[in-house]
């Protein structure tokens, strides 16, 4: 019988910590937090083979931060629970915060391409409930069907040029991607900004959105 349970547990605990040691992993854990994806369709999205892909994967689910389904001969992975994305965002606002190299990445190629000041999701929340704000979801249209943002319409980036007239301009624009270190957001604002629409980035992006219990939609 095992007279320290309380060591016990933090060991478990630590293998958590271990399966998270690994750059992909993080990577992945940050892509799924967009929705379910296939193993092929993972390795794709991250140019990695398929089978490093699969190994990362396992290391995942056997401390249970993914879950899975099987159709057919593919292996779809999610993320075993919102929380997942709590524990990644944490360890980047540490990483942020205490390591100079982080901050300096973060700098030079995010924080500069856009200086004006992101939305805060509270605030987005009160000007969407007065019909203040429309909100675009530049991520591609199976991220945006997997959940999205409430009442946020969806333009790719690679749509953007031929759907710009869709938007109004007597209105403020919301946009959004993946989260903090997402470039999609940073190219739409770029070109809706020279078309003459009055355009900010909302705080993070929809993992982060959906994280803090705020309305999600799924589907197109």
């Amino acid at each position: 019988m095992n007279d320290n349970p309380r060591r016990t547990l933090f060991s478990h605990f630590a293998l958590v910590g271990k399966a998270l040691s690994h750059g992909h992993r993080l990577e992945m854990i940050d892509m799924l937090a967009q929705g379910e994806r296939s193993v092929e369709g993972l390795a794709a999205a991250l140019r990695l083979s398929v089978a490093n892909t699969s190994q990362h994967l396992q290391r995942l689910l056997r401390v249970g931060l993914v879950a899975t389904r099987k159709q057919g001969q593919h292996v779809f992975y999610r993320l075993a629970d919102d929380a997942v994305t709590g524990v990644l965002t944490s360890m980047r606002r540490i990483a942020e915060s205490n390591l100079a190299e982080v901050r300096n990445i973060g700098s030079a190629h995010f924080e500069s391409l856009d200086t004006l000041e992101e939305v805060s999701r509270g605030e987005l929340l009160d000007r969407m409930r007065r019909g203040e704000a429309v909100v675009v979801d530049v991520r591609p249209t199976g991220e945006f069907a997997a959940g999205h943002v409430s009442g946020a319409v969806n333009i790719p980036v690679q749509a953007l040029e031929r759907k710009l007239d869709q938007l109004p301009k007597g209105k403020e624009i919301v946009a959004y991607c993946r989260g903090p270190y997402c470039t999609l957001v940073y190219q739409a604002i770029a070109a809706m900004r020279e078309n003459g629409y009055a355009v900010r980035r909302l705080e993070e992006g929809f993992p982060q959105w959906k994280h803090a219990g705020l309305p999600v939609a799924v589907g197109a």
